[in-house]
């Protein structure tokens, strides 16, 4: 019997969406293992009954939930809490349910700041009141999906990676784990590290010194280049089976898309030990915070006291 599988978007893009699609040939393997029984991105579950005849969100039964996108709203957290009295088994799908993502910068503002910001100050926008009218409550801030329901597999990556999706679904279905890599975006690097000093940051926008088509292991590593790279406070694992980290392909850096190395690492503590090893001075980036913390918020990023 196909086993039942629900997902839910809550604050997010749509990116780790997409990188379902994505899987290519082996997800045609893995519909013949699972039964959809809630996707809004891909069917027309209603949450409230087909006809609306409900009056509680309701989400059918399934052994394994996917969770995309940090919570934002009282209606995202009330649907958080309903996946997990639903699905046996809670996957975080992407680094804004594992640690808030892009939408936590705003964590760094008071919401009524936000409100205010949006649709009172903005100069775009009419002025027209507040709306207040069949629209959910903003939480305080963003919260990771597992600071409000218990999450048995984080899926990390902005997006996701279609191998890891994959990988993760295949493990389950077998009753295998599926474990993490706990090593850096440093350690899948193969840029040559000199371990020269530096003393000043390039803007993204100028060009790496390298040669078209030159294999990865003969240039230099982006951060003695002078182009701050997130690698250091970054788990690895967005290379899939190719290893590489994604960025590093590119030949940009790192943007901190994995998250940090842990549950308990701290990216600015990290980036800072990373920053002044090489001689950089940390203080040339005004934003550190945010900088630092750009796809891990939710736990972390607070409102700084107004001068």
């Amino acid at each position: 019997m196909p086993v039942r599988l629900a997902e839910e978007w809550f604050a997010i893009c749509g990116g780790c969406e997409v990188t379902i699609l994505d899987i290519g040939e082996p997800l045609l393997d893995l519909l013949e293992k699972v039964n959809i029984v809630h996707m809004p991105v891909l069917m027309d579950h209603k949450l409230f009954g087909q006809t609306g005849e409900g009056t509680e969100m309701e989400i059918p039964e399934a052994e394994v939930g996917l969770i995309a996108g940090g919570i934002r709203s009282e209606e995202h957290r009330k649907l958080a809490q309903e996946m997990r009295k639903k699905c046996k088994t809670l996957i975080a799908l992407g680094s804004c349910a594992c640690y808030g993502g892009i939408p936590a910068l705003a964590n760094l503002y008071a919401t009524e700041e936000i409100l205010n910001k949006v649709y009172r100050e903005s100069v775009t926008t009419e002025t027209n009141g507040m709306p207040n009218v069949d629209i959910p409550a903003m939480t305080d801030r963003v919260y990771a999906v597992s600071e409000v329901v218990k999450v048995d597999v984080s899926l990390p990556g902005c997006p996701t990676t279609p191998e890891m999706v994959a990988g993760a679904l295949t493990a389950l279905l077998e009753g295998k784990p599926f474990p993490l890599p706990t090593k850096s975006v440093c350690d899948d690097c193969p840029t040559i590290r000199e371990k020269k000093s530096v003393s000043t940051l390039k803007r993204r926008l100028e060009a790496p010194e390298f040669t078209p088509g030159q294999p990865l292991n003969q240039m230099r590593c982006l951060m003695e280049q002078g182009f701050l790279c997130l690698g250091p406070a970054t788990r690895t694992g967005c290379g899939g089976s190719e290893g590489t980290p994604r960025c590093i392909r590119a030949y940009m850096p790192c943007e901190g898309c994995f998250g940090p190395l842990s549950e308990k690492a701290n990216p600015m503590v990290d980036m800072m030990t990373a920053l002044s090893t090489i001689g950089l001075d940390p203080k040339q980036i005004s934003d550190r915070a945010a900088t630092f913390n750009r796809f891990s918020g939710a736990g972390r990023l607070r409102p700084a006291p107004r001068r």
